[in-house]
Parts: structure tokens; C-alpha cells; sequence
């Protein structure tokens, strides 16, 4: 789209003639993400609707129970310490961020007054300051009132090491944030910032200072509300067992009129993925199942019962396979995995070609995620400007075979490779579902074809995406050679590409929060990192991703299997969801209804 075409398009919205959603989706095609279409928009003038559900109640409540269910149990309820979707989104029942991303990557005020924009002189023309201006009538969970004070607390408490959040970065780079007012603050940034709707937006949600000042820093993970939680939501805490359920009613101080629809939430956890498709598709127990990754036949035979329906959209999942650049066996100072040590055989880059080269996507795809998935070669996706055209992925037993042959890896008598004195035998686990077992079992049976020995280890999945730092069968601890997951990389790259530059180190002294779990260590990466973190033109930044992303791919640390779309399942008659790729399941709970 050359640039008068583009004024064209942007003169066509200004009239009426063309929607906002239509131009945002076409330039979205084109490579831009949706802020920076946004952007386009407000620079010209051409106003933001704000997004309005159709859903008009004229009451709050009366809608009985809403039950969800998650077959992984959340574990905790505090944001800031929730390292997986389950935790992230049983965190925003009651919590809740400034702002929140729509299905579009349009950023919707939830507690800020309204999005900020050059134009209403909210937001820095350089990218150095934003101003959020805050709902007035906002109270927490037990009446005090949310002011200015608890998002200025939100950054000191994210910001400090010793609380060892799992968003550290995302405030990092906040230089101060000043209180204008009550319903109002000014952040401060310490370079120009292209990705400023990081803090305080999405999965960053607002957490009540006056309960948790007095454990900022080394005593965080002492709060008792990290388990009783005191938030601003559409529902109130109940009860929460970690490992099984949590329980909420409706909060009748809602900040937003005749919300919510519902009475009650109870989101039950644990089982599977096909046993919760099943919940709400063929027996109704449930209004909504999360994360269904059942293989699509299975769940067209569920929704033949009439009772409930798949629902999918775009996301940037990834299922992809991490390489352990650490020696998992070896014990170091009170933990494995250490970053004192080096993989035995996993150092060996023509080990991980090999590798790479012996998983076969397209039966992956094919033979279980079917509409639900499309392979890659990429581990960064989506948005669409930052998905590489360079990298190719290739599933060749020949070619592996090739490889380790001239790396000097032999075959012994029992078939298995073997170079000074070390066998080419690996832990590959995941967490249980079935997919993830018939991927596992697809990848093992053709790395036996070119001499190398899998054995696959399962995790129950609460288990495996928990936060427990005492806990060694989290995928965070990756006590394994390699180990297979989901994982989104975001609205903005700049918080999912943050899973592999050096100072993120997962490891004993950050409590395994540190998101680079595959320990890998690059020079390169680190400084297109940082220059991509206050890079403003936007095509540089683009280039720097890409860069990243070929960095990964080409250096093996990551082997993408499939870019998986969000799937849930819902009741027939549930409404309102507007589930999106960018953020928490919940993002728009409180419009969730029943027709």
C-alpha cells in the first residue's frame, strides 16, 4: 500500500465510508500491527470508538452461575508471580490492568479513563512519557478507594529484584512514575519507548497496595493475599483451593454500570483437554472449557451433541520443542541445570540439526491439530512485520542421519550413536494431553531412525506450569534435555523475544522465574534486544525482531512444531466472550452473558 493510497484509506474512514475495523484488518495484512494502525488514525484525527459490547443489561447480577473450567489448576492468584495462562487468567477474575487488548490489538481502557494518544496530549510524541488518567468511583474489593498510589506502587513493587516478578522487565525501563493527582499518573521512561503500553496493560494487572506494601521485595511471596485475592474485578474472592478451584460472586460495586451478568464463577481445574471439550460440548456441566487441544476429529464429533461449540482465534501461540543448554544431570551449588554447566550433548550443534531435522510437522499438524494449527519454521509469528520469510523447515531422517554421521556420532550395537563415550539418549517431556503425548511419540519414533534414544516424560500439567520454585518438574526448573510447550510471544515482541536474552536466566537465585529457560546465551541476540527496545522507526525494529527470530531457529535453541490458534469451548448460549489472542481469557468477563 503505497502512501497515497494509505491517505486515501484513512480519508475513506474520516467520511464514513470505510470502517475503522476494515482499514486496522487491511493494513494489519500488509505487515503493521494494530496500534500502530490506531496510530495512523489518531495522527490524522480520525477519533477511536471505543469498544462497545452489544450486551445492554439493565441490571447487575441475575444471570445464576457461570462454570468454567481449566484442566490446568491454577496454583496461585497474584499476577505479578504468574508464569502460566492458568495462573494469568485465574489472577484476572479479580484483577484487573489499566487497559486491555480486543481481538483486534486495539488497547480498551478497563481502569484508565481512556487510552492515551499524541493527539489528546496524553502520550510523548518521542515515546519518552505517557499520561493514564484513571476511572474516578473505583474501589477494591473491601471499599478503599484505587488511586493514583497503587499504580505508582505497582511499578516500585514489579521493579524491585527482590520481588522477583515474573513482569520485571516490563517496568525496567520506567525511570519514575509521578502521581498528577488522584486519577492520574505520568510514567516516565528512561529511552524512547515504541512498546509503552507495556506496564500496567494486558496480563499487568493492578494489585491493591494497601495489602501488599508491607511485602514488597524478599517477603512477596509471603502476602497473604497471593491466595486470597482483593482486586477491582467484576467478581469478588470465596474460596480458592490451589491444585482444584476457585470460587467468586459478582462484586456489586462494579465500575461499570449492570455488570456483571452472573452471580457466581467457579472455575474447577484440573483433568484433561478432552475430558473438558467433553464437559461443555457433550454433557453441558460446564459453560466454558479452556485450552481444548484435542485433535480436531474428536471435537467434530463433540459438537455434533448441539450443546456447545468450538470457538478459535488468532493468537501467536508457538508449540515448540527448547533445547537445555545446561546440563540438567549434573548438580551445581543446590540445583541442576545450572548455568555453571554446558549440555553434555546438547552443545553439539549438529546434535541439535539433527534434531530439528527429525520432527515431522506436517504429520503433526495433519494427524491431530488440523484446523487448529498451520506449521512454521518461525518461533516468532504474529503480528505479521515481524515474521521472518528466511527461515524453512524440513523433515529429512536421510539428512539427519548425514549429519551425525559427520559430526562423529556412531551407531553402537544396539542402534544407538555413541562419540566419546557418551550416548545420544535424552528426557523429552511436556505436560499431559493427549496431543502433546502423539507429538512426543511422532518425534521419537524418527529420531530411533537416526540412532538417537528418547525417552518421553510426562507432567501432570498443574504440576508443570506451576510457579512453586520448590517444585523440580516445572517446565521453568527444565530438569530434561528437551521439553515441549506453548507459549505466546505477544501484541509486541518485545515481551515474548525477552524468553532468551542473557539476563533473564532462569535459575535458584531468581525463585526459577527468569523467563529464559532454554539458558542460551548469545551476544548478538542481547544487543539487538536492547536496541530493539527503544528502536522508534518502526521498520528498523521489524528488522531487529526477524534478526532474533533467525538467531533461534538457526542456532536450534528453539524447534517450532506447530503456530496453534486459541480453541475453547463454549455453552450454545454464552455470549460475549470476545476472546483474544493478545491477552487473558478473561479480558472481558464482565460482559460474558447468556443469550
Amino acid at each position: 500500500m503505497d502512501q497515497q493510497t494509505l491517505r486515501d484509506a484513512i480519508g475513506q474512514v474520516k467520511t464514513g465510508r470505510l470502517s475503522r475495523r476494515t482499514f486496522i484488518r487491511g493494513v494489519t495484512a500488509l505487515g503493521l500491527t494494530a496500534p500502530m494502525a490506531a496510530g495512523m488514525l489518531g495522527a490524522a484525527r480520525v477519533a477511536r470508538a471505543q469498544t462497545r459490547p452489544a450486551f445492554t443489561p439493565t441490571r447487575r447480577g441475575g444471570g445464576g452461575p457461570l462454570r468454567v473450567l481449566w484442566w490446568q489448576a491454577p496454583t496461585l492468584l497474584n499476577p505479578h508471580f504468574s508464569t502460566g495462562q492458568k495462573d494469568q487468567d485465574a489472577s484476572r477474575i479479580f484483577y484487573e490492568p489499566l487497559a486491555a487488548y480486543d481481538p483486534d490489538g486495539n488497547l480498551v481502557p478497563i481502569l484508565a479513563a481512556g487510552i492515551p494518544t499524541v493527539d489528546n496530549g496524553d502520550l510523548g510524541r518521542d515515546g519518552t512519557w505517557v499520561v493514564w488518567r484513571l476511572k474516578k468511583d473505583v474501589v477494591w474489593h473491601d471499599g478503599k478507594p484505587f488511586t493514583a498510589d497503587d499504580v505508582v506502587f505497582n511499578w516500585e513493587y514489579a521493579a524491585d529484584p527482590a520481588t522477583a516478578g515474573v513482569w520485571i522487565q516490563s517496568y525496567r525501563d520506567i525511570d519514575r512514575v509521578e502521581r498528577l493527582h488522584d486519577h492520574a499518573v505520568k510514567v516516565v521512561f528512561k529511552n524512547p519507548m515504541p512498546f509503552w503500553f507495556d506496564a500496567f496493560c494486558g496480563g499487568r494487572a493492578v494489585i491493591p497496595k494497601h495489602l501488599f506494601s508491607a511485602y514488597r521485595g524478599a517477603k512477596s511471596r509471603e502476602a497473604p493475599a497471593n491466595l486470597k485475592p482483593v482486586g477491582t474485578g467484576p467478581y469478588r474472592f470465596v474460596d480458592f483451593k490451589p491444585g482444584d478451584i476457585v470460587r467468586a460472586d459478582l462484586n456489586p460495586n462494579y465500575h461499570t454500570p449492570n455488570r456483571p451478568f452472573f452471580d457466581t464463577l467457579e472455575m474447577k481445574g484440573g483433568g484433561d483437554a478432552t475430558s473438558a471439550a467433553r464437559a461443555v460440548l457433550q454433557t453441558g456441566e460446564f459453560d466454558y472449557a479452556w485450552n481444548i487441544q484435542v485433535e480436531d476429529d474428536i471435537l467434530l464429533r463433540l459438537e455434533q451433541s448441539g450443546k456447545g461449540r468450538t470457538e478459535s482465534w488468532s493468537t501467536s501461540g508457538i508449540e515448540h520443542i527448547q533445547c537445555n543448554f545446561t546440563d540438567p544431570w549434573k548438580e551445581v551449588d543446590g540445583e541442576r541445570s545450572s548455568i555453571k554447566t554446558t549440555h553434555p550433548l546438547l552443545s553439539d550443534a549438529a546434535v541439535r540439526q539433527a534434531i530439528n531435522l527429525l520432527v515431522d510437522r506436517a504429520s503433526v499438524q495433519e494427524q491431530i491439530y488440523g484446523r487448529q494449527a498451520q506449521t512454521t519454521a518461525n518461533f516468532l509469528n504474529a503480528p505479521s512485520r515481524f515474521r521472518s520469510a528466511n527461515m524453512r523447515w524440513e523433515f529429512n531422517v536421510d539428512q539427519a542421519n548425514q549429519v551425525l554421521d559427520a559430526a562423529g556420532w556412531k551407531r553402537g550395537a544396539d542402534g544407538i550413536r555413541a562419540k566419546d563415550g557418551k550416548r545420544l539418549r535424552f528426557v523429552y517431556q511436556t505436560a499431559i494431553n493427549a496431543p502433546r503425548q502423539k507429538t512426543q511419540a511422532i518425534v521419537k519414533q524418527a529420531c530411533a531412525k537416526a540412532g538417537i534414544d528418547m525417552e518421553l516424560k510426562s507432567v501432570v500439567a498443574s504440576v508443570f506450569f506451576s510457579s512453586d520454585p520448590a517444585n523440580p518438574d516445572t517446565y521453568s526448573h527444565f530438569y530434561a534435555d528437551l521439553q515441549m510447550y506453548n507459549t505466546q510471544t505477544a501484541i509486541d515482541p518485545q515481551l515474548g523475544m525477552r524468553q532468551f536474552v542473557t539476563w533473564e536466566l532462569a535459575g535458584k537465585d531468581n525463585k526459577w522465574a527468569g523467563r529464559n529457560i532454554t539458558r542460551w546465551r548469545n551476544e548478538e541476540y542481547d544487543r539487538l534486544y536492547k536496541g530493539a527496545e527503544h528502536e522508534m522507526d518502526p521498520v528498523k525494529r521489524a528488522a531487529m525482531f526477524i534478526r532474533m527470530n533467525d538467531l533461534l531457529i538457526q542456532n536450534v535453541v528453539v524447534i517450532p512444531v506447530v503456530w496453534r490458534k486459541g480453541v475453547g469451548a463454549a455453552a450454545s448460549k454464552l455470549r460475549g466472550m470476545a476472546l483474544s489472542g493478545w491477552d487473558s481469557t478473561f479480558w472481558n468477563l464482565a460482559n460474558w452473558h447468556k443469550a
